[in-house]
């Protein structure tokens, strides 16, 4: 019973962790409008790394000591799934709304599989095959809206550009963390790349000019900050990890199918956005293909 109980709670946190991260980009959308895109990551990961030392402390006694070489490996997480990847996120929501920056984004697990495939020679099924394929069509279709000719004429537009930047971006992380989390617990290696970004983030805010004047910031920043710092990161990745420890990253991974369903909805009640027949056909593209994607059959590999 106490099992059944818990293994419960790990399936609603998981689906609160994408609603969480469905939220990032409705929170992203109002701060990209009021601040400059490293202002607003700066800020995001100032109060994030804030909230996650102060979480380590508690669980942990502290943050391990590191050496070398795991310097230089948490200090590229922190320039790609920190300061490059929020630079890029932030820039992309200030020419496009949130529920196509989120589609677009939904890429990633396709992208991970692809790269998974070429470093580390894991297997390519059938259904991990086709999910690419709709994941990568989806995508197209979103960024192109619906007239696929744009890609091949290059009229890609400057917020897909920067929303595939974070595409880029995560996906590095996401390798790179393969070989981080073998040495270090994931929550110590994500404090470690929040710290790192927020360090590389310092001076570009200082640059924009816009951190003396925080008294005076739009007060709907406030809320948007505090959602993609304390539940958009600390919560999410936390209760992330928690359910890839309790039934593994495959089924985990699976809710994260729900991550774009989510922003969608949001932005549309929230934001106002409008359903564009291109974006609902992209969608159901995207997501078909990332659940295929993340479906493990026991033998369906390609000979």
């Amino acid at each position: 019973m106490n099992n059944l109980i818990k293994n419960n709670a790990v399936y609603v946190k998981l689906f609160l962790v994408a609603l969480f991260f469905g939220g990032t980009f409705i929170a992203g959308r109002v701060m990209s409008a009021n601040l400059s895109p490293v202002t607003s990551a700066f800020l995001r990961f100032l109060l994030a790394s804030t909230l996650l030392i102060f979480f380590v402390n508690k669980k942990y006694g502290g943050l391990p000591k590191l050496n070398f070489s795991q310097i230089i490996l948490v200090t590229c997480l922190g320039i790609t799934g920190t300061a490059g990847y929020n630079f890029f996120f932030f820039s992309g929501l200030k020419y496009i709304a949130a529920s196509r920056a989120s589609l677009i984004i939904s890429l990633n697990p396709s992208v991970i599989t692809i790269l998974s495939i070429l470093i580390f020679k894991d297997k390519l099924t059938k259904l991990k095959f086709a999910g690419i394929i709709l994941s990568l069509t989806g995508a197209l279709i979103v960024i192109s809206n619906g007239n696929l000719l744009e890609i091949f004429q290059g009229k890609i537009g400057l917020g897909e550009s920067f929303i595939l930047g974070c595409v880029v971006c995560w996906c590095t992380f996401s390798v790179l963390g393969k070989i981080v989390m073998k040495q270090l617990k994931p929550i110590i290696a994500i404090t470690y790349a929040c710290i790192t970004g927020t360090f590389l983030l310092l001076i570009p805010a200082l640059l924009a000019g816009e951190l003396p004047q925080i008294l005076n910031y739009d007060l709907a920043i406030w809320p948007s900050l505090f959602v993609l710092s304390f539940f958009g990161t600390v919560i999410a990745f936390t209760w992330f990890y928690e359910g890839i420890d309790k039934i593994g990253p495959s089924q985990a991974g699976i809710f994260i199918n729900f991550v774009p369903v989510f922003a969608t909805v949001l932005a549309v009640l929230i934001l106002n956005e409008k359903l564009y027949p291109s974006l609902l056909i992209g969608a159901v593209f995207v997501v078909t293909g990332v659940f295929l994607n993340n479906y493990r059959p026991k033998q369906d590999k390609i000979t």
